[in-house]
């Protein structure tokens, strides 16, 4: 699910550009042309293959085949086909691994093609158009974006006589419904607290008014009193028993556990919406209620780019595909199937409409109050070390704040390197 950039990679990816580009000048005009789009999701994977048709409508020389890879190969597989100069011509991008692309010269520069097209980035959340500018320049336009809210079981609620999360919920009002909503007996717990940095700790180590990175690009208030305030939150669920262990959440995924109505609570994002909603089994049993307040109301945002590789084949059909994507049409044909919350504005209505039994304004609202999700550095590297220091915490084994201080030293320590 992450990955290490190393210097030996960053070598590949530049002989292998160099390949690319040298083996000729693209495409002639009018030369029928494949091109590859890399997805990481099935339920999102039927708009993007209409998507596709509906590109290839306007561009009948240009065909798009849609590549749908499981997350937990994406990455890997992405990585190892950038390095031999095997990468979709067109791919989904993350934040948090993005400057480690751009960085490494394997994704097209976008910024003449904004120019040329007339794309005003105004129209995406600016937090997500930021997180994909590199130097200056832009390598990735925004798809989506997301917000986090707390999605809930009204059927195990109204069985454990517990009113419905709103936004006057505190941490204290969702700690107690927690352990109210939490029968072992059953096999139910009020709440799922893994060790999730977007869905969890991030918010609330905002919402205690702390700070993930200073604005000079290093870690700040894991271990501070904001930071331990927003672990604890999620440890003392664990230690009041109101969450499945570390264990149990490693042997069935938080979002599974939920699904299979185990947990009643699951704090996470948008982008969920589709997925419950294609399920049967929760059908008029589920809704979305924002997150609790802290010291303050806080929640970080992100969403998924459409970066194309610098190495393709075909560059400028990729560019008109990739501008393409980051347009109203595509935007408007993942809102109306409810695929995902799009980024470009003015296009969320249909996505609402699509799954009225749903309060998602919840995530559009939140974006008054959104905090962009932290990057720095190798994020993909120093993020991934939340679950390693973390876990004693979680366990109970270790302090909040010895935990938190040893974490920090250890992102303190990527972030430091060149």
């Amino acid at each position: 699910m992450k990955h290490k950039w190393t210097a030996a990679m960053a070598m590949a990816v530049a002989a292998a550009l160099l390949t690319a580009c040298s083996g000729g000048s693209g495409s002639t005009p009018n030369e029928k042309v494949t091109l590859t789009y890399a997805n990481w999701s099935e339920d999102q994977a039927p708009a993007m293959e209409q998507i596709a048709a509906e590109f290839g409508k306007q561009n009948p020389n240009i065909t798009v085949k849609i590549q749908t890879l499981p997350w937990t190969e994406y990455w890997s597989t992405l990585q190892v086909g950038v390095a031999g100069g095997t990468a979709p011509d067109a791919f989904w991008m993350l934040a948090d691994h993005f400057r480690e692309y751009a960085k490494g010269g394997a994704l097209v520069d976008l910024s003449d093609t904004v120019k040329s097209t007339g794309i005003d980035m105004n129209v995406y959340p600016k937090a997500v158009s930021d997180s994909y500018t590199y130097e200056g320049k832009v390598f990735a336009l925004p798809k989506d974006f997301d917000t986090n809210g707390i999605w809930y079981n009204k059927a195990l609620f109204d069985a454990a006589g517990v009113k419905y999360p709103d936004d006057t919920w505190g941490w204290k009002e969702a700690q107690d419904a927690a352990k109210k909503l939490t029968d072992k007996a059953k096999g139910v717990w009020g709440i799922a607290a893994p060790i999730d940095p977007q869905g969890g700790y991030y918010n609330t180590i905002l919402q205690a008014g702390g700070t993930i990175i200073n604005a000079d690009g290093t870690a700040a208030d894991f271990a501070g009193p904001a930071g331990v305030a927003g672990l604890k939150f999620w440890t003392d669920l664990q230690a009041a028993g109101s969450s499945p262990t570390l264990k149990q959440l490693s042997d069935t995924e938080a979002v599974s556990m939920f699904e299979n109505q185990k947990v009643a609570m699951y704090f996470s994002g948008a982008y969920w919406a589709l997925r419950f909603h294609k399920n049967a089994d929760l059908k008029g049993k589920i809704d979305v209620a924002p997150l609790p307040k802290g010291v303050k109301r806080a929640t970080v945002t992100s969403g998924i780019g459409n970066a194309g590789y610098a190495g393709s084949k075909h560059p400028e059909e990729l560019r008109k595909f990739l501008a393409f994507l980051g347009g109203s049409k595509a935007a408007e044909i993942q809102a109306a199937t409810g695929t995902v919350l799009p980024a470009y504005k003015g296009t969320q209505q249909p996505w609402l409409d699509s799954m009225p039994e749903f309060k998602l304004q919840v995530f559009i609202d939140a974006i008054d109050y959104s905090v962009p999700l932290p990057v720095a550095g190798n994020t993909a590297e120093w993020q991934g070390l939340g679950a390693q220091y973390l876990a004693p915490a979680w366990e109970g084994a270790k302090p909040v704040q010895a935990a938190a201080k040893e974490y920090q030293d250890a992102v303190d320590q990527v972030l430091a390197k060149k």
